[in-house]
């Protein structure tokens, strides 16, 4: 089986420590603690990072050094079967994604639109953005992301079902996977970089795809002169490279997005696995803190990008008077294939 590729001495000679001292859920003294609590971890010792650690990604994106960590802590999580979740949640979510020869493959040629376990994803693949891929659609746990598994540590599930996904791709004789969830491009990007496993296709995130399209339908945008909150999701913590661009985006739709506390680096997610994690106080805690900040930086859309996060949140923003809209949904808004009170 594949081995995490993660470096002791890139570990042990950090300066920083901040893939824990940024943490927005544990709490540090200083450099000194942080990073010892890592090198216990590192060793295969018990850690309070083992048991307080909410899996929430962010600590990929605070290593600038490209090692790991959270993968880390979740294999040593697994390794001492300090499982973040009763194990009949862990094995319930293990037996509803496994492969079981139920899925979907559409007239695909060289590039796939990959919807991932989603249904949501295939109906957003639609319309003029992807007229000339949404044929190409590929749906069903054949093709399933298995990063969901990291959240309840259980890396050996991802390190037996990855290679497997790829092959599937493979099998297609894709060039191209276009990538319609952040999990998706995450898991081909760096998990499988993480652990040593060869691509044979180029994974494309959708919203460069998304970004490239709108460029070329720039004739029939209508700025929408709304004020926007980003919710960003928690696998965008595997791939920050790509947070410009929503930017980008929002700047070619008309569409402003005010500084708030709670984004960029900094941002909450969407706290709904926390449930299973950590318990419903922390959960409630952060999508309050969330929602507020959102409405005191004066928006009135709440804007996702993950299915996951907007099933999560929708509601809950409704409740508080934001209009819930996913990216793509708002980028056919400005195209005029979307009515702005048709969006729930």
């Amino acid at each position: 089986m594949v081995q995490l590729k993660f470096d002791q001495k890139v570990c042990a000679s950090c300066r920083s420590a901040d893939c824990l001292l940024k943490c927005q859920y544990m709490r540090f003294s200083g450099h000194k603690e942080a990073h010892g609590e890592m090198m216990k971890v590192m060793k295969g010792k018990d850690s309070r990072v083992l048991t307080e650690c909410v899996t929430c990604y962010a600590c990929e994106e605070y290593c600038t050094r490209g090692n790991h960590p959270f993968y880390l802590i979740s294999e040593k999580r697994e390794d001492k079967g300090m499982f973040t979740a009763p194990r009949p949640i862990t094995t319930q979510w293990k037996n509803m994604t496994s492969m079981q020869g139920k899925y979907l493959v559409g007239n695909v040629k060289d590039t796939a639109l990959s919807c991932c376990y989603l249904p949501e994803l295939g109906q957003l693949g639609t319309g003029e953005i992807f007229k000339d891929v949404a044929s190409a659609g590929v749906f069903g746990a054949e093709f399933m992301c298995p990063a969901v598994h990291s959240h309840f540590a259980r890396m050996s599930v991802i390190k037996e079902r990855l290679p497997v996904v790829i092959e599937n791709y493979r099998k297609l004789g894709v060039k191209k996977v276009i990538c319609m969830h952040d999990e998706c491009y995450g898991t081909l990007t760096s998990i499988a970089s993480a652990y040593g496993m060869e691509v044979p296709f180029t994974p494309v995130y959708y919203l460069d795809f998304v970004l490239q399209r709108m460029k070329e339908l720039k004739d029939k945008i209508k700025p929408l002169n709304i004020t926007v909150a980003y919710q960003r999701s928690c696998s965008n913590r595997l791939i920050p490279d790509k947070l410009p661009v929503v930017k980008r985006i929002f700047q070619l739709i008309g569409v402003k997005a005010p500084k708030r506390k709670y984004q960029g680096e900094n941002a909450l997610c969407c706290a709904e696995i926390f449930r299973s994690v950590s318990g419903y106080k922390l959960a409630d805690d952060v999508q309050k803190r969330n929602i507020d900040d959102m409405l005191a930086a004066g928006a009135e859309y709440c804007v996702f990008n993950c299915p996951a996060c907007q099933t999560s949140l929708s509601e809950k923003v409704n409740k508080r008077g934001l209009k819930p809209v996913h990216i793509i949904d708002l980028c056919k808004m400005a195209i005029g294939e979307k009515e702005r009170e048709a969006v729930s």
